[in-house]
């Protein structure tokens, strides 16, 4: 009776410290609808994580946060969510996440930091662009980081001032961005050599390099299929012309057409590929009318019919380099920037608020400008559900899209999930 009383203690022991968050294997305890929001350190704590919520109620779930350095930001994941990347600034280190095991499955460390990565298949390769990595034998800085998460090495091929990188979908073509050129490098990384591949020093084009001219200060594409949207970022980038997207035929590596546009960092394909949603800042005819506002310099969105190559509509949004779009199932385009024009603060008892968010209605063409600041570092909407998780200024915000407000409830008040910390990054690793 005696041990039977010890070991019936024993259990009810156990089943309190996994409900009270004392388990030290928690991490594996799998929820069916997860989002992972990556948070860095404060003041009053020695360590980051990548946190999961409960994406069905909005609440942060009682697991440990998964190990991602203390500095955690910037995340990439797989196109079928097998896989989660997560930058950490402390350290230069790419933590990568195993979605269906909720587990680490390693870490790699780059040369330098990063503001761009792709994982482009379900297999455990990554790509980083990193601006200041040197290349031994070299004066100039920049590669790619290639990134093999199953051994937990790093090579590198040198692409100078390399600072974005977009794959296409079969993770054989590299599209590479880099600060203050006109020209796009195109990488085939299968047929690099490892440890620092540096062809694209030795007379391109070449099996690894092609360095494709004719652009206007690039930054960015959206890939579909065989063709590449380029955005070429023009005067505000500091480049000689006017802002256009640069169709770019990856069979051929041609450009085939250009499409004037108000202003090109960032830009989101619709559903069907009709339409292309293109955003930035002009450095001229950048007032803020018809809105009514304090900022005196905006963004503009434009839409861009994709069959004719012209811009059918155009909105104001808030300015600032525009890096972030997503795409609700109810057709609101939700856009972020960094470096934008701030006005007031969520403490504000009345007058204006607003940030670096934009809320575009695709229905009528309507903007809405949420009453927040601060940059927006990531932007994650469900097919399931009438929310949209927004990671602004530090925060994670949930909005309700029937409304284009903040979600308010029992377990969010002012429409926070209240995560200790700076969020940097929010990615849903669950398809609902």
């Amino acid at each position: 009776m005696k041990k039977l009383l010890v070991l019936v203690v024993g259990l009810w022991i156990s089943v309190v410290l996994i409900s009270c968050g004392g388990s030290s294997n928690q991490s594996n305890v799998i929820l069916p609808d997860r989002v992972l929001a990556s948070q860095s350190v404060t003041a009053g704590q020695n360590f980051g994580g990548l946190y999961v919520i409960n994406g069905q109620n909005d609440t942060i779930a009682r697991v440990a946060p998964l190990g991602a350095g203390s500095q955690p930001g910037l995340m990439a994941i797989s196109p079928t969510r097998n896989i989660v990347a997560a930058f950490d600034a402390s350290s230069n280190s790419v933590y990568a996440v195993s979605t269906p095991k909720q587990q680490s499955i390693g870490n790699v460390r780059l040369s330098g930091p990063t503001t761009s990565m792709t994982i482009p298949t379900a297999s455990p390769l990554g790509y980083a662009a990193v601006p200041s990595a040197t290349v031994n034998g070299f004066a100039v800085l920049g590669a790619v980081g290639v990134m093999n998460f199953s051994t937990g090495s790093v090579s590198q091929i040198a692409v100078e001032n390399a600072q974005t990188v977009v794959s296409n979908s079969a993770g054989t073509q590299l599209l590479v961005f880099s600060n203050d050129s006109d020209s796009v490098t195109v990488l085939s990384p299968t047929n690099a050599v490892p440890p620092v591949d540096t062809s694209c020093y030795t007379n391109p084009p070449n099996a690894v390099c092609t360095i494709v001219p004719g652009f206007n200060r690039p930054v960015f594409a959206v890939v579909n299929g065989t063709t590449a949207y380029v955005m070429n970022c023009g005067f505000q980038c500091g480049g000689t012309q006017a802002p256009s997207v640069a169709v770019f035929d990856l069979n051929s590596l041609a450009i085939t057409s250009t499409i004037p546009v108000d202003a090109a960092t960032m830009a989101f394909l619709s559903k069907d590929g009709s339409a292309l949603y293109v955003a930035g800042t002009p450095t001229t005819n950048n007032g803020c009318a018809p809105q009514m506002t304090a900022a005196t310099v905006c963004g503009r969105l434009d839409v861009v019919d994709l069959g004719s190559g012209t811009v059918t509509a155009s909105a104001v949004i808030t300015d600032g380099f525009h890096d972030r779009m997503d795409m609700t199932a109810n057709g609101q385009l939700f856009i972020g920037s960094h470096t934008c024009t701030n006005i007031g603060n969520v403490n504000s008892p009345s007058g204006e608020v607003r940030g670096c968010l934009s809320i575009y209605h695709t229905s009528d063409g309507s903007v809405v400008i949420p009453a927040d600041n601060g940059d927006v570092n990531g932007l994650q909407g469900f097919t399931g559900r009438t929310v949209e998780y927004v990671a602004e200024g530090g925060n994670l915000r949930v909005y309700d899209i029937t409304k284009d407000i903040l979600l308010i409830n029992d377990y969010l008040p002012q429409g926070n999930i209240n995560i200790v910390g700076y969020v940097g990054d929010v990615k849903a690793i669950d398809n609902f």
